[in-house]
């Protein structure tokens, strides 16, 4: 019996993706955990794996198709031996509800026993009757002010697909008839002349990104504190550890960084918690978000339960965390989660600035360089190496007494890295 391949849920907020490419072809031989394709979500590009044997016998979506919802049948495996013939009429079949056999990875088991039945009603027309329409169609449809109700769909069951809004479009279709869940028009950007510019699209990372930080900082009451940290001991520490390492390793200060912050949110339970509205969640491990930046955007990878690891296999850690950031290649368990987050702009000159709190952590660390200054010590003024921290945090859960503690704690650990691993 023929096999679907369904768009799957790759990450927990996954509702629709791209479909990058194909990584096999129309004929090729699939054995289960082969790489057959590549999904971009709302988080990274990562590799969809069959889970059965067969041949790709059909592909219905191609490479580079974007906004395809979650279950969408996107090719056909046949099993050995099966007739080719059969393709057409089992595409037809699921498109009017017809059971069959799945294939999807694990992350997505809702896919794997999902019938392709009617689609579900996703847009509501101006007399409130439901519409079936893509999520693309429904997009451009808004952004044009067009009433779907007024369409006529030409997809699977009558489903509106884009063909369809453009083709009313290029009809003159007027924006009297626009829906009730319109989308805010573009702002004017004042009158460049054309040619002068040029637009890009948002990939869906950037949107979510962009989401998330505007949530953040709408909704969560953020407050900053700084203080200063004077790194001689840490650094002499560090010469030290690396001198030592016969190139096994070679630590950096953001591992020392981590370490610190990971043992701070242990003395400190109040600034590894979330705030959950009735209830506060406290967490019993120190889980410690790095942020990095990629080209594409921000990601967060996380060293779980760094209080409980020595710097070494933080900096191993890290480096291997970071390398797969950049290449789009971390799994959704290695950035989702944690309890506090790091930004750190130090080695890009930045003094002092201030973070936005990644939900749903109760604050972010923003670290900056490491420069000489003049200090005063015992009644002398002497040049040390100093690097000032900024904590923002999240009022809800943590009072300024209880971020101040925080910000002592970490600051005793680095100006005492010893105290790290006692």
């Amino acid at each position: 019996m023929p096999i679907k391949i369904l768009m799957p849920a790759l990450s927990p907020t996954m509702t629709e993706g791209k479909l990058s490419k194909w990584v096999k072809k129309e004929g090729d031989k699939i054995k289960s955990g082969d790489i057959i394709a590549e999904i971009e979500t709302d988080k990274a590009t990562m590799e969809y794996e069959a889970t059965e044997d067969g041949i790709l016998g059909k592909i219905l979506i191609a490479d580079g198709a974007e906004n395809v919802a979650v279950n969408t049948l996107i090719g056909v495996m046949l099993e050995d031996g099966e007739d080719a013939g059969l393709i057409d009429s089992f595409v037809a079949a699921n498109s009017s509800g017809g059971a069959a056999k799945s294939s999807a990875p694990a992350a997505a088991p809702a896919a794997a026993t999902t019938t392709a039945s009617a689609p579900a009603p996703v847009a509501t027309s101006n007399n409130g009757s439901k519409v079936f329409i893509t999520p693309l169609a429904k997009r451009i449809a808004q952004q044009n002010s067009v009433d779907v109700a007024a369409l006529k769909g030409s997809g699977p069951n009558g489903r509106i697909i884009k063909v369809d809004v453009e083709s009313a479009l290029a009809g003159g279709v007027s924006s009297a008839t626009a829906t009730a869940t319109t989308a805010v028009p573009a702002p004017s950007l004042g009158g460049h002349a054309a040619g002068s510019y040029e637009d890009k699209p948002n990939s869906g990372m950037r949107k979510t990104i962009a989401k998330r930080l505007l949530e953040s900082k709408n909704t969560i009451p953020h407050y900053y504190l700084t203080i200063d940290c004077n790194m001689e001991t840490i650094l002499k520490a560090r010469a030290s550890l690396n001198d030592i390492s016969k190139d096994k390793y070679k630590l950096s200060v953001n591992d020392f960084i981590i370490k610190a912050v990971a043992m701070a949110m242990i003395d400190v339970p109040e600034a590894n918690s979330s705030w959950l509205g009735d209830t506060t969640r406290y967490y019993k491990t120190a889980d410690v978000a790095v942020a990095v930046a990629t080209p594409t955007g921000l990601f967060t990878p996380i060293v779980w339960e760094a209080e409980k690891k020595g710097l070494v296999q933080i900096s191993l850690e890290m480096k291997d965390l970071a390398a797969r950031a950049k290449d789009g290649k971390l799994k959704p368990s290695e950035y989702q989660g944690g309890g506090f987050s790091i930004s750190n702009l130090g080695m890009m000159g930045i003094k002092d600035f201030c973070a936005i709190i990644n939900p749903p952590h109760a604050g972010i660390l923003a670290i900056g360089t490491t420069e000489k200054r003049a200090i005063v010590v015992k009644d002398a003024v002497v040049i040390a190496n100093m690097m000032s921290v900024t904590i923002s945090a999240d009022h809800r859960v943590m009072d300024g007494a209880v971020a101040a503690k925080f910000l002592n704690a970490f600051k005793g650990y680095i100006e005492n890295p010893v105290s790290m691993i006692l």
